[in-house]
């Protein structure tokens, strides 16, 4: 193969690769709910807490975020309302907590428990695990 027919089939390669690159479907999501959360509940106490939760990207709607699924005797006392508008994580990868959920807890017993949160536009919605971790002591 001469050098010339070689660029020419490299060329028809490359343009083919960005032809399809160009012509992936893109995900209809905007934002990302970044919302792993770890707490650890002294046993034996009544607690209050919050969950923080980051929507990261571009939403022109309301996202609502609560978390579901709290053991017994945990109950959300107030859910975030994140207004339209967008959040970047930054060169340095962090990112800004742009919601928090606050709960209360009774106490429970030695144990860990799994919850949800989740967060929703309306037309999207996306859950992240949420772990509960209750000790004799927590550090």
């Amino acid at each position: 193969m001469s050098h010339r027919a070689a660029r020419a089939a490299l060329g028809v390669t490359a343009g083919l690769s960005i032809a399809l690159a160009g012509s992936t479907p893109t995900s209809a999501s905007t934002w990302d709910l970044m919302g792993e959360n770890q707490i650890c509940i002294q046993q034996g106490y009544s607690h209050w807490t919050y969950f923080l939760a980051a929507v990261v990207g571009t939403w022109s709607s309301t996202v609502h975020v609560t978390v579901e699924n709290l053991p017994p005797g945990g109950v959300v006392t107030e859910s975030a309302q994140i207004p339209p508008g967008s959040n970047h994580t930054k060169p340095n990868g962090s990112t800004t907590v742009n919601g928090w959920v606050f709960a209360e807890f009774d106490p429970l017993p030695i144990g860990v428990y799994t919850a949800q949160m989740t967060a929703s536009d309306g037309t999207q919605t996306l859950s992240d695990p949420v772990t509960i971790t209750v000790k004799e002591r927590c550090y």
